[in-house]
């Protein structure tokens, strides 16, 4: 038997031992959930319930083993007859033994996001819309297909909300997204996105299956709750239609996915849905010292559509949370390494140091700063700036301006025109490379006969953004080049290739403001390699020796769930977070104010909330930036102290921090 009172807090207490039927739990950051929920279902298979009736949905694999493993460890239970895992996991189970039933058999292939690619791009070709010219490419009709599926939006107010430049390709778009249905049942083939529309579907059109998984899951508790999107609130909603024992689990103030179609709703309006659900709140933390949590709770206490509640510290008293503004954001880069090089010599891990950001291109001047101090660090928010596709694609149309004989940038370059492949950049190369003014030849006739005549319109667009960067006004700037690579077709490239397009063209933005700090276009590319190498050849050393030693770079979104001692937010500089397009939707401002919240709490012991305080922006040269307006939010009269430039503060100073 396992001893409750000594092993959980009063709250976490409340909600393991309470009575059956629908239960909402309003986890606070740090509050020992997942321990809750795992001994929630030990005093359930305790009291009797059988195992199998038990159902236990996560968002992850590895959040899935951890519980179970909890369970095993204090149950002693087999703990394969429990139903766990995430909700794909849940609904393969369910759909290999009824699939049938939907016109599939049991022995479907369940598809990669590679797979649906590829077969989107098939049915595209089949109706003979890859003829089409700025056609969406594969992975973005997949991305329009499954938002309108988990959002249950169709992909008219897809495309109007998030990809407003396809708008004249709707009907295609409905037409492939109908074909790429047909041609999955004709194949025996789900993708992930199935896994859950399907059972919904299932369990909706077939009243037999329904009653048999109602009736068998006597009790249902999901993690998570508040990631959830309509189809898979839905599917528990039915999973616990017959007994009413659903129990979920998750905090309102950390629902930050609606780019992925997570709905907030779920959670908020859950005591809606279910009018006698009991609602415990865990508000004590173990994770963060009293200082940060009174950060957070100042904070996120502005949010009008919430549960009220309070994090409470179980550790005792640490340094308030410290604002450094920094005079341009190369000043900014300069004081988060500085301080990271002093929290080294104190003795803390790289690894317990995180630097967080709202967007990934908020990282390309730490990412080079970093390197030149030689502390190595992981991206957990993709690859380095500058090995990202994009950059090196515009880059290397500087690089054959500085050099045209570069042969890796022609071919790169001229394979991202349409119709444009190996064996055609391989002779266009061989014409080009045969004079002396490679770039020279792009104009001349022979230049279009190297490749077949589909390829042509390419080329000439190719040509049109060669000459209108040598034109006779000198030297461009790489920023100038941006601008004319992006005019002269790149940016439709961006469209029809990446789901991400805004946040592409503002790493191209950043690129051209960060540029701007070099004399020439020559010294510009020569820092990018050199820098670029250095840290390849750190990457293989820190392998080598000690992988697991690194300070992490990571986007909000990415850091959620984790926690480090010591830990930096950058660009804390109202336009960054909140970033200015996020707030163009109506709930915009109260999820950035949530990403920041996230942000504060994964702290343990110390954190820093850096800005710049101008920096330079196109056509508007060297602006004044703003901190943050949930900065502002928080101490407005307890500033003063703080406004001094980066290379006057004194980290070790408490006097001088705040919150």
């Amino acid at each position: 038997m396992v001893n409750y009172e000594e092993e959980l807090n009063p709250e976490q207490i409340q909600v393991v031992m309470a009575e059956d039927g629908p239960i909402l739990v309003i986890a606070g950051a740090g509050s020992g959930k997942t321990r809750t929920i795992t001994y929630r279902v030990a005093r359930l298979i305790e009291s009797g319930v059988s195992p199998d009736r038990i159902l236990l949905a996560t968002f992850t694999n590895k959040a899935a083993r951890e519980m179970l493993g909890r369970v095993d460890m204090l149950t002693g239970i087999d703990i394969n007859r429990l139903w766990g895992g995430t909700f794909h996991h849940i609904g393969n189970l369910i759909l290999r033994r009824n699939c049938r039933l939907l016109g599939y058999e049991s022995n479907y292939s369940i598809m990669d996001s590679e797979d649906s690619r590829q077969l989107i791009n098939a049915c595209t070709s089949e109706l003979g819309f890859n003829k089409i010219e700025k056609f969406p490419k594969g992975n973005v009709v997949r991305d329009v297909i499954s938002l309108s599926g988990n959002t249950e939006d169709s992909i008219d107010q897809i495309i109007a909300g998030r990809y407003p430049y396809f708008h004249s390709h709707i009907g295609e778009i409905v037409e492939v997204a109908s074909r790429y249905r047909i041609r999955k049942k004709e194949l025996n083939m789900m993708d992930f996105d199935d896994l859950l529309f399907n059972l919904r579907e299932l369990l909706v059109g077939n009243p037999a299956v329904l009653s048999e998984y109602s009736e068998r899951f006597l009790h249902v508790l999901v993690d998570e709750y508040q990631d959830t999107n309509v189809i898979q609130a839905e599917i528990l909603d039915l999973l616990a239609s017959r007994h009413r024992n659903l129990m979920v689990v998750g905090d309102d103030s950390q629902s930050i996915y609606s780019f992925r179609g997570a709905n907030f709703a779920n959670i908020i309006r859950f005591p809606e849905r279910y009018p006698d659900a009991r609602i415990f709140k865990l508000e004590t933390n173990y994770r963060s010292t009293p200082e940060i949590l009174n950060l957070a709770n100042m904070s996120i206490i502005n949010n009008e559509k919430q549960f009220q509640k309070e994090l409470r510290a179980v550790r005792p008293g640490g340094i308030r949370p410290i604002l450094v503004p920094a005079g341009q954001v190369i000043q900014q880069a300069n004081f988060v390494t500085q301080r990271i090089l002093e929290l080294i010599a104190e003795g803390i891990p790289l690894n317990e140091i995180a630097v967080l950001y709202r967007a990934h291109y908020h990282s390309m001047e730490l990412q080079m700063e970093l390197t030149r101090r030689g502390i190595p660090f992981e991206i957990r928010s993709g690859i380095r700036f500058f090995e990202q596709a994009h950059i090196k694609d515009v880059t290397s149309f500087m690089k054959i301006m500085v050099n045209p004989f570069d042969e890796l940038a022609w071919k790169r370059l001229l394979m991202l025109y349409r119709n444009v492949g190996k064996v055609a950049a391989n002779r266009i190369w061989k014409f080009v490379s045969a004079h002396t003014d490679p770039l020279s030849m792009v104009a001349s006739d022979d230049f279009l006969k190297c490749a077949s005549k589909t390829a042509a319109p390419g080329l000439l667009k190719f040509r049109e953004t060669i000459e209108n960067i040598i034109d006779s006004s000198g030297e461009k700037s790489p920023l100038e080049i941006i601008d004319i690579v992006l005019e002269g077709g790149y940016r439709e490239y961006l469209q029809e290739k990446y789901t991400d397009i805004e946040s592409r063209e503002e790493d191209l933005n950043q690129l051209g403001n960060f540029s701007g700090k070099f004399d020439s276009l020559e010294n510009f590319l020569s820092e990018l390699a050199l820098l670029t190498n250095i840290a390849a050849e750190e990457d293989r050393i820190y392998r080598a020796e000690r992988d697991e030693d690194r300070v992490i770079l990571s986007t909000i979104h990415q850091a959620k769930g984790l926690e480090w001692l010591a830990v930096f937010m950058i660009w804390c500089s109202d336009g960054m977070i909140p970033l200015a397009r996020a707030l163009k939707d109506p709930d915009g401002e109260e999820e950035e104010r949530r990403l920041f919240y996230v942000a504060a709490t994964r702290a343990r012991d110390q954190l820093y909330f850096c800005y710049p305080m101008f920096n330079y922006a196109r056509g508007m040269g060297n602006t004044v930036l703003s901190p943050s307006r949930f900065i502002e939010e928080l101490a407005p009269c307890s500033l003063g102290a703080a406004e001094r430039p980066y290379d006057q503060w004194v980290v070790n100073d408490v006097s001088n921090s705040w919150g």
